[in-house]
């Protein structure tokens, strides 16, 4: 294995850890299971950064409708957020399934 794949394995590996501890966390604080929330499935589901700022951008645009209000400051940085997050899941090696969120 070369020292590139051990690292970006470990990485990885440390990365999921702290996710699933941030799960179990927020889950254990706020009683939700943020996993088993629907949108979670189709944020899974999605393989590139449109995907995911198409199903971002509909929540956006349901919130905006059921409040009554148009919010430009969420879509604003909706884009350069999910980029980042999207090229840190691919850095690790994993695309956008960065996370396997079974236990």
């Amino acid at each position: 294995m070369s020292s590139h794949t051990h690292t970006t394995t470990a990485s990885s590996s440390n990365f999921q850890l702290i996710f699933n501890n941030a799960l179990k966390t927020y889950e254990k604080r706020t009683k939700k299971d943020l996993l088993a929330h629907p949108l979670a499935a189709r944020l899974q589901a999605c393989d590139s950064p449109s995907a995911i700022l198409s199903i971002l951008q509909q929540q956006v645009h349901e919130f905006d409708q059921s409040t009554g209000s148009s919010n430009d400051k969420w879509t604003k940085w909706l884009d350069p957020t999910v980029s980042v997050l999207y090229a840190f899941s691919a850095t690790l090696g994993e695309g956008v399934s960065l996370v396997h969120l079974g236990t």
